[in-house]
């Protein structure tokens, strides 16, 4: 008899990067290893489950950038290319490795991983891995959710509303136009919530978002059920919180699965291991060490000396992991059903890129506990947010709380010494866009399409990722680069909009180099 049920829910995003004024381009590869290391395995975890009978729910979030990404044929041909390479690259590691045994094993691996990833993303999905989710949500499998336009943090737009509505109703359209109906649930960039936008989530159709734990704990009145049980907004949305107890066990490294031993160590990696005229062919253009997919070496401890990887030994841990986290939330759901008048459920979010990037066995672990749920539902079963919504006729009401799940629950990561001065500049964008979008709301020709180039230009600048990237110091250079180009590009076509004197050449190269959002309304920013 089901006790409960589980919610598991992975959000994809990475933000827009595409740069065809290079050849190659060093963070272009964030796409490709996402691709490689992520999406392709889990769609593969999906196929296999389909294939073998296995019934299964979950929920995830493809964000507007990502999906524009994976239907651009220039990344996608750079991608292909990269794929080659890393074919190429684990063909002369076999070789390279042939009098060690151990090592020699680990490289067939990833020549064999990389050829299926192959076969999966150009033969059998014909390099469309959006097609490939929607058909899940197709047979009903999962259920794909959507996020806002260029993940901005909303949380730090609410002094311009129609900066917010921008966010969320871009969002919708392209959800609309790659998959043929409205989104049932968005993924607030960072879980970052303020009280009311909900009420624009309800405009534009969404029925339900997430918050991080306290965003219901603090909320009003006090929740009856914790966080294991949906909520209704005033505005009729529904919000869901998560349970750090499920979550925790799997993000974190130091508390959580992924630090175990016997796992594969994200920090160790060829790209940095071998001799640099060796691997230099492989690497960045430029002779940057990159990371190239290819580790030897566990976890181990927190020692620098690293054990040889042990696939098998992996795969059983995985396996004992996945078991571990099924029985602890059928353990879960029996103790807190006990107290409730329905059955919970609990919500686990994570970022989708978690499996298989950052945790090698994620895909795996995954593929374990989906069959080992299927096979054992007396406790507990997997269902979607939507699917949740449906079991019961009313949810108590509520008023979450400002939250995200950042840091400390609130805004400090997007907003500290490092990146403050990035809002001044957001906030005065905002503002000149909403006045350009009503003063020429019939604009038609080049003056159309330099608003809409402007709203696109906000819209990258808002992205959350830059100002994340700022705090932690890792590749800030390329975000600081990215947001001045972004802002001095808006502030020159502001201008150039208002004098009359639009240079038509530095316009096209815009719209040819940030292809993003080709049909987007520029007038959401008037309404």
């Amino acid at each position: 008899m089901v006790k409960g049920y589980l919610a598991l829910v992975l959000h994809a995003h990475l933000p827009f990067i595409r740069h065809p004024e290079h050849e190659t381009f060093l963070e272009e590869r964030w796409l490709f290893e996402a691709i490689t290391e992520s999406y392709v395995p889990l769609i593969d975890v999906f196929d296999g489950l389909v294939r073998d009978g296995v019934d299964f729910r979950l929920t995830i979030s493809l964000s507007p950038t990502l999906i524009n990404m994976l239907r651009d044929e220039l990344l996608l041909s750079r991608y292909r290319a990269h794929l080659e390479k890393l074919i190429t690259l684990a063909n002369l590691e076999v070789e390279r490795t042939r009098s060690d045994k151990r090592l020699n094993e680990l490289a067939r691996m990833y020549l064999e991983k990389f050829r299926r990833v192959k076969h999966v993303f150009k033969k059998k999905y014909r390099n469309d891995l959006v097609s490939a989710f929607k058909k899940f949500q197709d047979l009903g499998k999962i259920e794909i959710i959507t996020c806002c336009a260029t993940h901005g943090y909303l949380p730090f737009m609410d002094l311009c509303k129609p900066a917010v509505r921008a966010q969320i109703k871009i969002a919708v359209d392209t959800y609309k136009s790659v998959f043929g109906a409205g989104p049932k649930g968005m993924w607030l960039p960072e879980c970052g919530f303020c009280p009311g936008h909900d009420e624009i989530l309800k405009e534009f159709g969404i029925k339900y978002f997430f918050v991080e734990t306290h965003g219901i704990f603090f909320g009003s009145p006090r929740p009856r059920y914790g966080v294991y049980s949906p909520y209704t907004c005033e505005s009729g949305v529904s919000v869901f919180g998560r349970d750090r107890k499920s979550s925790r066990a799997v993000w974190s490294a130091d508390e959580g699965y992924p630090g175990n031993p016997d796992y594969r160590e994200f920090y160790r990696d060829i790209g940095f291991d071998l001799d640099h005229d060796y691997i230099r062919p492989f690497i960045d253009s430029g002779g940057t060490r990159v990371n190239t997919g290819i580790k030897y070496h566990r976890v181990t401890g927190r020692s620098e000396h690293k054990d040889i990887y042990n696939v098998e030994r992996a795969a059983v841990t995985a396996a004992f992991h996945a078991d571990n986290f099924a029985q602890e939330r059928k353990k879960q759901a029996e103790e807190i059903s006990a107290i409730m008048d329905r059955d919970p459920v609990i919500v686990s979010l994570f970022d989708a890129e978690l499996f298989g990037h950052w945790w090698y066995e994620g895909p795996m672990w995954l593929d374990f506990l989906l069959r080992k749920m299927h096979v054992d539902q007396s406790g507990i079963t997997t269902i979607t947010p939507g699917e949740y919504l449906g079991l019961y006729e009313d949810y108590p009401a509520i008023t979450p709380s400002a939250s995200s799940w950042g840091l400390k629950g609130h805004s400090e990561v997007w907003l500290d010494g490092s990146n403050s001065w990035i809002y001044k500049h957001l906030h005065k964008m905002a503002s000149l866009m909403v006045k350009a979008a009503a003063e020429f709301k019939d604009a038609t020709g080049i003056e159309k399409r330099t608003l809409k180039q402007m709203a696109r230009e906000l819209l990258l600048a808002q992205s959350s990722d830059w100002a994340f990237i700022i705090k932690t110091g890792t590749f800030s250079d390329y975000a600081t680069s990215r947001l001045k180009e972004h802002i001095g590009r808006f502030i020159a076509l502001h201008d150039q909009l208002r004098n009359g004197n639009i240079d038509a050449e530095m316009l096209a190269e815009a719209e040819k180099k940030y292809n993003i959002f080709e049909e987007i309304d520029y007038g959401v920013y008037a309404a």
